[in-house]
């Protein structure tokens, strides 16, 4: 039976059965699911359709990543170049557009008008996956996506989360674009306003980040990247700041899931040290049809993962991501169960 269903079954399940969670999270809570770019091992990434879908297969939060129009508007997509997500490279009015940056030659979307956006289509990032539906969803805005966050949170009678990413603030910030004002507004707007709401804004700039942590309570993520070695080992295991520096400014690091094991399986002793300093760790990107050597299935590295006490996970399966989680704390209770009285 696919994931997509059983995931739903476990929903039901969660409604009547609470059990604690086995595993050693900062605050004791169980981990929460981060529909990442929406639905992306299903859809194409960064569609209304795909994070609706994300949500009612029960993910927590959905992430839309964010970038800029030439007209200062906030769309979804991953990248800012334009040609791996949409069919803008089938628009001849666009072909002009095409220009380098830093050797890549593309289209930017700095360089279209929002109404311009609105007449491209989105596609599916991985070759390997399904392209049932590319050319079918537009491109978002980040006002849009908040809405469907807002009247999805109504009808399911659960408030959903966003987590936005704030994409290449520095590049930005170099072409007069400043993320700060919209997308405080953004939220605000749509009831995103503080510490108690269910919102992270993410991102791999350290700068950006302290300055939001002097401008809003919004809990802040700064997410790192590992440094490797040339066949992709990381070098060592630490971030790139000391943890008691991140705790400063940020209340959680999204970390690759590389730098929580190491190449024999073992805890490399990141979210103990990261909690030690008070800190989330909410990892990425977790894979279905990506599962990494040494792992025999999917399922075996969300519980990997889930037991090292991380407190999210970044997926682009956010049934399987709800499934293997539910599964692992009846596992927790089971143990429990089963221990003398």
């Amino acid at each position: 039976m696919s994931t997509m269903f059983l995931a739903q079954g476990v929903l039901s399940l969660m409604a009547f059965l609470a059990s604690a969670w086995p595993h050693p999270t900062l605050d004791g809570a169980r981990p929460v699911v981060i529909a990442h770019r929406g639905l992306p091992g299903h859809l194409p990434e960064h569609t209304l359709e795909g994070y609706r879908l994300a949500i009612e297969l029960g993910a927590d939060y959905i992430e839309p990543d964010l970038v800029f129009t030439a007209d200062g508007h906030l769309i979804a997509r991953h990248d800012h170049f334009l040609s791996t997500t949409t069919d803008v490279a089938d628009h001849p009015e666009f072909a002009d557009r095409k220009r380098e940056i830093d050797g890549h030659s593309d289209w930017w979307s700095e360089d279209f008008t929002l109404a311009e956006i609105r007449t491209l289509r989105a596609r599916q990032a991985f070759p390997d996956r399904s392209h049932e539906f590319d050319d079918r969803f537009a491109i978002p805005t980040f006002d849009e996506v908040l809405e469907l966050v807002e009247s999805e949170s109504r009808r399911r009678g659960r408030r959903i989360g966003v987590y936005p990413e704030t994409k290449h603030p520095g590049y930005f910030a170099g072409r007069g674009f400043d993320f700060v004002p919209p997308l405080l507004a953004s939220l605000a707007r749509h009831g995103f306003r503080g510490r108690d709401d269910p919102v992270f804004i993410q991102s791999f700039e350290a700068p950006i980040l302290r300055r939001l942590r002097s401008e809003t309570d919004i809990r802040l993520v700064f997410l790192i990247e590992p440094k490797t070695d040339a066949s992709g080992v990381p070098v060592d295991y630490d971030p790139p700041l000391p943890f008691a520096e991140l705790a400063g400014f940020t209340d959680a690091i999204g970390p690759s899931k590389a730098l929580l094991l190491r190449p024999d399986g073992t805890d490399s002793g990141f979210v103990a040290r990261a909690h030690a300093a008070g800190l989330m760790v909410h990892i990425w990107t977790l894979r279905d049809d990506r599962t990494p050597a040494g792992f025999p299935s999917p399922e075996a590295e969300y519980r990997r993962f889930l037991a090292l006490g991380i407190d999210g996970f970044f997926t682009d399966f956010a049934a399987s991501g709800v499934l293997y989680r539910e599964l692992e704390a009846l596992s927790g209770k089971a143990r429990d169960d089963a221990r003398p009285r």
